[in-house]
């Protein structure tokens, strides 16, 4: 005869089964995100030193170049345009996978670092988009209860955003996937060659900011 004592003990879930479950989970999505980020890889080739460069892209730019010098700064920047596309793509994936927009998550990211509240104007040079952008990506976090409007105590004419509990405790659940996102989107890479692209991006990311200052200096527009 089964009792009802006897259904609730069938019912149970070993704690050790269910550990082991949710790891082979976690493991699941690993594979999956480096399947999703290695699946156009097969359209690069090697030249004769075995590093990647992109045949479609070579074949387009040699119209716009007239030295191999040349050739290898447009190919150069395309693939930076390429690696910027799928790091987005991968943001993406992740945060609107938990009903958050890539911009939101931007603007999210900066509010949890910070104690304080912080102006929509900060928030908007912060994230390389408008005003009136951050204010629509601020009302939809705040619709979302993941951030609030508080007073500004130094200006009571201004509103500062700030990251609520509930916010917070979006971020923590985000930290463990986003750490498997980015392993498989760095799967292969060593910690020196981190160190080398993470010093590239920035000095070629430099150079845009220098350039741009003098575009403005000059009277024209970046």
């Amino acid at each position: 005869m089964v009792t009802l004592a006897t259904r609730r003990r069938t019912t149970l879930v070993d704690p050790q089964e269910h550990e082991r479950q949710a790891w082979i989970g976690k493991v699941r999505k690993h594979v999956l995100l480096c399947s999703f980020i290695m699946k156009d890889v097969n359209i690069y080739e090697s030249d004769s030193d075995g590093l990647l460069y992109d045949p479609r892209v070579r074949a387009a730019m040699t119209q716009f170049t007239d030295s191999d010098e040349d050739l290898l700064t447009f190919e150069a920047g395309a693939a930076v345009r390429t690696a910027n596309h799928a790091v987005e793509r991968m943001r993406a994936h992740g945060s609107q996978g938990r009903g958050v927009s890539a911009g939101a998550l931007d603007l999210l990211i900066r509010l949890n670092s910070s104690e304080h509240g912080i102006s929509i104007g900060e928030l908007a040079r912060a994230a390389g988009v408008s005003s009136r952008n951050a204010t629509g990506l601020v009302d939809t976090l705040e619709n979302d209860g993941l951030v609030r409007r508080v007073p500004d105590p130094k200006d009571r004419r201004s509103v500062l955003a700030e990251i609520t509990p509930a916010g917070r405790a979006w971020m923590k659940a985000f930290r463990r996937p986003s750490q498997l996102a980015m392993r498989a989107m760095f799967h292969g890479f060593t910690p020196e060659e981190l160190v080398v692209l993470r010093d590239l991006c920035l000095r070629l990311a430099a150079n845009q900011h220098r350039l741009a200052a003098h575009l403005r200096q000059i009277g024209q527009q970046p």
